[in-house]
């Protein structure tokens, strides 16, 4: 069955924040690379898209956190493609607890892009056939997010280690960049509930830092990540508990 994948493994403490939750970081890129590999035993994964000029791109994810993962949990992690549409495809993740508790859900969207063009194309007409299972794990819209007036920014550095092999900053940095942006007593006295993203536009590997606008109203933060140049690289949401 490749409809779905499966995979089992513990949270080591490298992957926890000081009180032994996982850092999201690490839950941006556990969902990440469980969709490649996913992606890859459907023949439409990056060596498919790499020999045909064409590539993923995320648009949304959004993520469910019912329990946060916590240090030597025994974690099953599955994802599998929901639904697509002429130019859209989704993929689900589910993450259960040892006893198969439900942990973590989340949806997300992506498109597939002509790499000379830039520019979106079919996907019928640009990659195999693949099993989707019609099954959600969060059964949620990719719906605009509103915007908001800054109470505050943030600078965040730009790192070496945030460029992944596709030579862009990696989709996981911007989870952290929000996460980080609320100011350390926040993130001291609370936990992520909740994380939507909305990529807009990559940013470039010689980019040396970005702006993060920031809006705190009770248990819910708002974050535009913008470049220098004023353009909006992504927009994210953040619930806590």
């Amino acid at each position: 069955m490749t409809e779905q994948l499966i995979e089992r493994r513990t949270l080591a403490a490298y992957q926890c924040d000081r009180y032994g939750n996982m850092r999201p970081l690490i839950l941006m890129n556990e969902l990440q690379g469980l969709g490649d590999k996913h992606a890859e035993m459907l023949g439409v994964g990056y060596a498919y898209c790499q020999t045909h000029g064409i590539a993923w791109v995320v648009t949304h994810y959004l993520v469910d956190i019912i329990e946060m993962p916590t240090e030597r949990e025994e974690l099953t992690f599955l994802t599998w493609p929901s639904c697509t549409d002429a130019l859209r495809a989704t993929r689900d993740f589910e993450i259960r607890g040892a006893d198969g508790r439900l942990m973590v859900r989340a949806t997300s969207q992506w498109v597939l892009i002509d790499l000379a063009r830039r520019r979106p194309v079919r996907l019928d007409e640009n990659l195999p056939r693949f099993v989707t299972n019609d099954c959600r794990a969060w059964d949620r819209s990719f719906d605009k997010f509103p915007d908001f007036v800054p109470q505050k920014s943030h600078m965040m550095k730009c790192r070496f280690d945030d460029i992944d092999v596709n030579q862009h900053i990696n989709n996981a940095v911007y989870a952290v960049w929000a996460t980080e942006s609320v100011g350390y007593d926040f993130r001291n006295q609370h936990q992520l509930r909740a994380i939507e993203l909305n990529f807009k536009k990559e940013i470039s590997p010689d980019t040396p830092s970005v702006t993060v606008d920031v809006a705190i109203d009770g248990l819910m933060s708002r974050h535009k990540i913008l470049t220098d140049d004023g353009i909006e690289h992504a927009s994210v949401i953040c619930t806590w508990r």
